[in-house]
C-alpha cells in the first residue's frame, strides 16, 4: 500500500481552433457554445509539488518541495492526450448545462385564453376553481377562490395555485400533480355539493385535482358517478366537413368544460349546423 500521495500543480496555456465560413459577431458570440473546435496545448509550466503523509492519518502535512517557476515544460505526448481530453470533457459539461437550462422553456399563456369555472361545497366552504387553457386545450393555469377563510389561508391557496401553473407551463404532467394531491387529507372534508363526478373528498387539494384529471386526462378512475354520456373514441369521423366542424368547435370550447368529450357534446348540434365554406 502507498505511503505518500505527491500532487504536482501545472498551470496550462492552451489554444482552440475553429474554422468558420464567414465572420460575424453572431457567429464570434456561438463560439463557446460549438463542439468542433480542436484543441493545442501552448505552454504548461510547473507551479508546485506537493506530498502527504498517507500513513499519518490524524494529521494532514502538506510540504511544498519546490517553488513556482515560470520555467516551460516539455509536454510529454500522453499528457498532451489526456490534457486534451480532460479539457473537451469540462467543454462538454458546461455545454449540456447551458442546454438543460434551455430545454426547458417556459410556455406563457396566451392573452386571451379558454377555460372554465367550477363552484362547489365542502362542509360548508365554498370553492372556486378557476382553469386556463392553451389553444390546444391543454390545461396551463388555476386559480383557487375560498370562503370562510382567513387571509392567510387565501394567501397560501392562491400562491400554491401560481405554483401549480407555473409548474405546467415549464412541462411538468398533469399526471404528476395528480399523483401528488389526490387522496392527501385535511379540512375542510366530506360531502361535495355542486359536482356531478365528485361525490365527497379528502381535502380541498384531493377534489382539486380529482376534478383536473376527470376533465383534462380523462381519469374515470377517480370519479364517483359514471360519465352521463358514453365516450365512442374509437369511432373516426369520416366527413371532411365533419372533422372542420370539430376542429371549429375545439378552437371555442373549453375541453375541460365538455371534458374532452367534444362529440357527444354536440348531440344536440346536429340539426344547427354552420356552412364552412367562405362565400365569395
Amino acid at each position: 500500500m502507498s505511503k505518500y500521495l505527491v500532487e504536482t500543480f501545472y498551470t496550462c496555456s492552451f489554444k482552440v481552433k475553429h474554422y468558420l465560413d464567414e465572420l460575424s459577431e453572431d457567429q464570434l458570440s456561438k463560439l463557446d457554445q460549438r463542439e468542433d473546435g480542436k484543441f493545442e496545448i501552448i505552454d504548461v509550466k510547473l507551479d508546485a509539488r506537493k506530498t502527504k503523509n498517507l500513513g499519518n492519518k490524524n494529521t494532514t502535512n502538506l510540504n511544498s518541495l519546490s517553488k513556482p517557476n515560470n520555467k516551460s515544460l516539455e509536454v510529454p505526448n500522453i499528457v498532451q492526450k489526456n490534457l486534451s481530453e480532460q479539457i473537451s470533457e469540462k467543454k462538454n459539461e458546461k455545454i449540456n448545462l447551458q442546454n438543460n437550462d434551455k430545454s426547458y422553456p417556459r410556455i406563457k399563456m396566451p392573452d386571451r385564453r379558454k377555460g372554465y369555472i367550477q363552484k362547489v361545497t365542502i362542509g360548508n366552504h365554498k370553492l372556486y376553481l378557476h382553469t386556463g387553457e392553451y389553444d390546444d386545450g391543454k390545461l396551463g393555469e388555476i386559480f383557487i377562490d375560498t370562503s370562510k377563510e382567513g387571509e392567510l389561508v387565501k394567501a397560501l391557496m392562491n400562491n400554491f395555485a401560481i405554483a401549480i401553473s407555473l409548474g405546467l407551463q415549464y412541462g411538468v404532467p398533469l399526471d404528476e400533480f395528480v399523483n401528488a394531491y389526490v387522496g392527501t387529507k385535511f379540512e375542510p372534508s366530506g360531502k361535495i355539493e355542486g359536482n356531478d363526478r365528485i361525490l365527497s373528498a379528502s381535502s380541498i387539494l384531493d377534489y382539486i385535482f380529482r376534478e383536473l384529471a376527470i376533465s383534462y386526462l380523462g381519469r374515470e378512475d377517480l370519479a364517483h358517478t359514471p360519465s352521463l354520456t358514453h365516450r365512442e373514441s374509437n369511432k373516426e369521423i369520416n366527413k371532411e366537413e365533419d372533422k372542420q366542424f370539430l376542429k371549429l368547435i375545439k378552437d371555442i370550447t373549453s375541453k375541460g368544460f365538455v371534458r374532452s368529450d367534444y362529440k357527444k357534446k354536440l348531440i344536440d348540434l346536429t340539426d344547427i349546423r354552420i356552412n364552412l365554406k367562405s362565400k365569395k
